[in-house]
């Protein structure tokens, strides 16, 4: 893939590709170099950006997505790897995603919920982490039952679910299998109620870029790349997304 000047100037306008990471996303960034640098799929999706650019790479690190996205249009990163969300697209011009995480429900001991589709009913809370891409999913779609917003990430949401003696906990189906493993008796609900779509964002001011951006992604895609760095950092729950 041809880079031209405009794109690179738009990409990397300091000299350096400034790279948003959620490391909030343990399936996305997996560790840390032992110079300090994120490591995993996003991380190396960034640096093969970067490579393709001929720039160096700066990782601007983020506890979690909701402020990566609250960065958008500041300065403060080039490219940012988080879920695509219509709310974060409104400043941010997204790929396709380039891979998907399902998103589905865990239920307590005793409960009488068995799928997806009884869940939104009154009645029923809702334990989810604020600001996640599955928890702005569920602001938008869900009508009868209560969603009970906790900041601070995963842990901090599901031991709120857990104090409150909660009907339902949302999360990543891969998180909710460690979950399910300190509440014996609990149970993961078939499917999913969406997919997290993973995405490369940067600034909508950034046009040539946006559209560099998503032929990588679908090239990255196609070539097997995405599967590669999958398959390099060990990840499970994670899949290639779907060609755009």
């Amino acid at each position: 893939m041809a880079v031209s000047p405009e794109v690179v100037s738009q990409l990397a306008p300091t000299g350096v590709l400034r790279a948003g990471i959620n490391m909030g996303n343990f399936l996305l960034v997996t560790g840390r170099s032992p110079e300090g640098n994120p490591e995993g799929v996003s991380p190396s999706m960034a640096r093969t950006i970067a490579e393709r650019l001929g720039v160096p790479l700066r990782s601007v690190p983020y506890a979690r997505p909701s402020e990566l996205a609250d960065d958008a249009g500041l300065g403060k990163w080039d490219i940012g790897l988080i879920g695509a969300e219509p709310q974060r697209a409104e400043k941010i011009a997204f790929t396709a995603a380039y891979c998907e995480i399902e998103a589905t429900y865990l239920v307590p001991p005793g409960s009488p919920i068995t799928a997806i589709d009884q869940v939104d009913r009154a009645g029923h809370r809702i334990h989810t982490g604020a600001g996640a891409a599955y928890t702005l999913w569920l602001e938008r779609n869900i009508r009868n039952a209560k969603l009970v917003l906790v900041p601070g990430g995963g842990g901090a949401a599901f031991q709120k679910f857990l104090d409150d003696k909660g009907e339902v906990y949302a999360g990543l189906r891969p998180g909710l299998i460690s979950d399910v493993e300190k509440l014996p008796g609990s149970r993961i609900l078939d499917g999913q109620f969406m997919a997290v779509q993973q995405a490369i964002g940067t600034a909508r001011a950034n046009a040539a870029a946006a559209a560099w951006l998503a032929e990588f992604v679908e090239e990255a895609k196609r070539t097997g790349l995405v599967a590669r760095f999958i398959e390099q950092h060990g990840v499970r729950g994670l899949s290639v997304a779907p060609a755009a």
